[in-house]
């Protein structure tokens, strides 16, 4: 099983931070430049367990994600591809805001395990962690920065 990981600091304090990503349909918020549209299919709720988001990027690419596992109090969210675009198999990750306390700032994760051929690992390794969490890291600060 392959991994991919991304860590950043947020110049926000962590509770505002998680109030802007806990919605796991609220991709098109804060990550503006990669996701366009974003729904929660059969009425269910952005923070509920089960629920499936269904998004289009920019570039017209659709995917389908599962919320797996939701907590308030840990900051923190999982979930899994349903339908993606992405060479791989098993996908899980997890995002997680927690405090800095030096500076009331945040330390948000982004991760995930998942499958795919061994001669893929790199590639897929450095995309998730650099291209989509790092990204989403870039497109998070700047949203919270006002920008």
């Amino acid at each position: 099983m392959a991994k991919a990981y991304a860590s950043t600091v947020i110049d926000a304090p962590a509770d505002e931070v998680w109030q802007l990503i806990r919605d796991f349909n609220g991709l098109p918020d804060w990550f503006p430049e990669v996701v366009a549209t974003s729904e929660i299919e059969d009425g269910k709720a952005g923070d509920q367990v089960s629920a499936v988001r269904s998004f289009t990027l920019g570039d017209g690419t659709h995917l389908r994600e599962r919320l797996l596992t939701f907590s308030d109090a840990q900051r923190s969210y999982s979930y899994n591809f349903e339908k993606t675009p992405f060479d791989v198999d098993n996908y899980f990750a997890t995002i997680r805001v927690s405090p800095v306390t030096d500076g009331d700032r945040s330390f948000v994760e982004w991760f995930t395990t998942f499958d795919c051929d061994r001669d893929q690992i790199d590639h897929w390794q450095g995309y998730f962690a650099n291209e989509i969490f790092g990204g989403g890291f870039g497109a998070l600060a700047k949203r919270m920065a006002g920008e």
